[in-house]
Order: C-alpha cells, then sequence, then structure tokens
C-alpha cells in the first residue's frame, strides 16, 4: 500500500532573487516529487505574520515574517509517497552549514535565515500550509 502525500514547498525570496527557481523545481523532479501545482506571488508582511503563527513566540519571528514578504515567492503542491518526510529530507538542515551533501540548502542556502526552501514539518501542517495559499485545492490524505 503506497503512502502518497502532498506537502507545501515555498522557494523563498534569496532563491528567487537569484533566478533558481527552475534548478530547485529540477531537484524535486529528479528525486520523485510531482509538482501539482504552483505559483509564483509576493505576500504582505501581515500575510507572513498569519502563515508563520506557529513561530509567534520565537525571538526570530518578526525577521522572518519580513524576509519572507520581502520578494516574490513560488509556492509549491508537491506529491510523492512519503512527501513531507522526503522533502524536509532533500531541504536539508536549517543551517545549511550543517545540511548534508547534494541537499537544497547545502548547494543554495546563504544562511540560517536565508536558506532558500521552506517545506511542511507535518501531514497536518502540510494541509493548514496548502490551504492557506492553495484555498481552492482539494487536499489528499
Amino acid at each position: 500500500m503506497s503512502n502518497i502525500e502532498q506537502t507545501l514547498s515555498i522557494i523563498k525570496p534569496d532563491a528567487v532573487e537569484r533566478n533558481l527557481e527552475n534548478e530547485i523545481k529540477e531537484m524535486f523532479k529528479i528525486n520523485g516529487f510531482t509538482i501539482l501545482k504552483e505559483k509564483k506571488i509576493q505576500i504582505e508582511k501581515s500575510e507572513a505574520e498569519k502563515f508563520y503563527k506557529v513561530h509567534e513566540t520565537k525571538p526570530f519571528y518578526n525577521d522572518l515574517c519580513t524576509y519572507l514578504s520581502s520578494g516574490p515567492i513560488v509556492v509549491m503542491i508537491l506529491q510523492k509517497e512519503n512527501a513531507v518526510k522526503r522533502n524536509r529530507e532533500l531541504m536539508g538542515a536549517t543551517n545549511p552549514k550543517d545540511a548534508d551533501e547534494g541537499t537544497i540548502r547545502k548547494k543554495y542556502g546563504i544562511s540560517i535565515d536565508k536558506n532558500s526552501v521552506h517545506g511542511s514539518d507535518s501531514i497536518d501542517n502540510a494541509k493548514i500550509e496548502i490551504d492557506f495559499f492553495f484555498k481552492d485545492w482539494k487536499f489528499l490524505i
């Protein structure tokens, strides 16, 4: 029995600014992900604050929200068997210095803040995050 899941991925402003969208999307495809839906958008800081509400009490919250809303981003719905876990593995550690070779953050991340990509950390959060950006999307469970 296969465990096909969907997860949200964001190509963050630092990567979009460096025109890395296609290279990062290619890494997802090479690793067996299907990009079901994608769009390039710019969000307001207030929207970033809603999106990152889970981190509201953390010291980096304001900087994170300012950063996510600082330029265009590409939001995508990825699908694959065990998509949440596999995407986390492909992204690599939050700090690019700690990320394994071959991961997106090792290859493209600049710093712990400008680490090029975001990915949902659980199935529940994937549903919430996909709904945030793709309200009309029917989430597969």
